[in-house]
């Protein structure tokens, strides 16, 4: 059987519940207060030993796609433009005799030399001219021959004294008047011929037939267009550009386009001309730009969009603009090198922002590797390494042919 403790004497035999209560509940509070202040004393050791042990280190980890290799690299600042193409050489035939057009030898779009014969016009009206020009110059010839005899007679008279100066002079004036009368047909008769001429509507300049302005049995007049002529070997575009930029564009500058429908490809032009005034409106300069076309793919009147070369840096080492931070204006990249974090300090140079890259002129080499990713809290002296990138797990030859 066990044995129970005998209750001790002054508690048993103490005639007061309420003490008993007191010094049970007193007990209890001390059990407590000595347990928290266990707990305490423990965590503060726990926590003072965790003081001393040293941090452990922290390795940055970037993927390839964080990274980007310096290379060398040349440069361009460009001035992006716009504009329609024309033809340098382009030409509108008028007629240069009114009349009735009787053949029309060209259509649009076939190509013409110069000197090629377009149309005729109908010459009746003015082989009648030709005639009477012909027939005035015939009658003032013979009236020059008259007054040349009457002058040769007069001036012997003259000299055998049988007439008097006053009786030769009236005969050798009428003399140079005829031979005037004669000379002046002679110049009608001219401008008669070169109306036949002009009835025979010539190609001043080699090119295609843009346009056809007349048709057989139409009238025309003078200086009536009838056709339009361009050539396409050479063309020119009209671009407008802001007058900031006109200190820095000079003739012979090259510049690259590209023209819709013709896809990725990409034609070439050069500065031509540079106009001296500014249009009123815009404040832009106009800008002449000559494009060879000897394949004549592009035509007349075709929208163009490209850029303007304006400055070209040599090979040097190039960084994404991404990989640039600044630091009290004093800009910088991070590289990584020996499997840490290295600050480089750099002096930049021209950037190209179609390209997304900037020139760096010092404090960096080709061949290293910069943190092109935006990343934040990046410092010098970090430990980092590169990942590895991953590959797709090979296909057995079985799971292959299965598929």
């Amino acid at each position: 059987m066990p044995i129970h403790p005998a209750p001790a004497p002054e508690l048993a035999a103490s005639p007061l519940p309420g003490r008993r209560r007191w010094v049970k509940l007193t007990l209890a509070g001390l059990c407590v207060a000595i347990a928290i202040g266990s707990l305490v004393a423990w965590r503060v050791s726990s926590a003072k030993k965790e003081e001393k042990k040293p941090n452990a280190p922290i390795t940055l980890e970037f993927a390839p796609a964080d990274l980007t290799q310096v290379e060398l690299r040349s440069l361009s600042r460009t001035l992006p433009f716009s504009g329609s193409l024309s033809p340098v050489i382009q030409s509108t035939v008028k007629s240069k005799v009114s009349g009735e057009v009787r053949r029309v030898l060209a259509r649009e779009g076939e190509r013409v030399n110069q000197g090629q014969v377009l149309a005729q016009i109908d010459t009746a009206d003015l082989q009648a001219r030709l005639d009477a020009q012909v027939a005035a110059l015939e009658e003032a010839k013979a009236r020059w021959s008259m007054a040349d005899k009457n002058r040769e007679s007069n001036l012997k008279l003259l000299q055998q004294n049988f007439i008097s100066q006053n009786a030769f002079d009236t005969a050798n004036s009428t003399f140079e008047a005829s031979a005037a009368s004669v000379r002046s047909a002679e110049a009608q008769v001219r401008l008669a011929r070169y109306a036949m001429q002009d009835a025979v509507v010539r190609a001043p300049v080699s090119g295609i037939l843009a346009r056809k302005m007349v048709n057989s049995g139409e009238k025309v007049g003078p200086d009536s267009p009838m056709f339009s002529v361009v050539d396409l070997s050479k063309m020119e575009i009209e671009a407008p550009a802001p007058t900031s930029e006109i200190p820095a564009i000079q003739v012979g500058q090259i510049a690259s386009f590209q023209v819709d429908g013709f896809g990725e490809r990409v034609f070439e032009g050069r500065v031509e001309r540079i106009n001296p005034m500014t249009e009123a409106g815009s404040r832009s300069v106009t800008l002449y730009l000559s494009v060879a076309n000897r394949d004549g793919v592009l035509k007349g009147g075709m929208f163009v969009k490209g850029l303007l070369v304006l400055a070209r840096t040599p090979a040097t080492p190039v960084v994404p603009i991404t990989a640039l931070r600044e630091d009290a204006g004093q800009s910088y990249v991070f590289t990584l090198e020996g499997g840490r974090i290295v600050r480089h300090n750099v002096t930049l140079g021209l950037r190209e922002e179609s390209a997304g890259l900037v020139q760096v002129k010092s404090g960096l080499a080709a061949g290293v590797q910069v943190v092109s990713a935006r990343m934040v809290g990046l410092k010098a002296g970090a430990s980092a390494l590169l990942k590895a990138p991953q590959t797709a797990p090979a296909v057995p030859p079985s799971a292959a042919k299965a598929g």
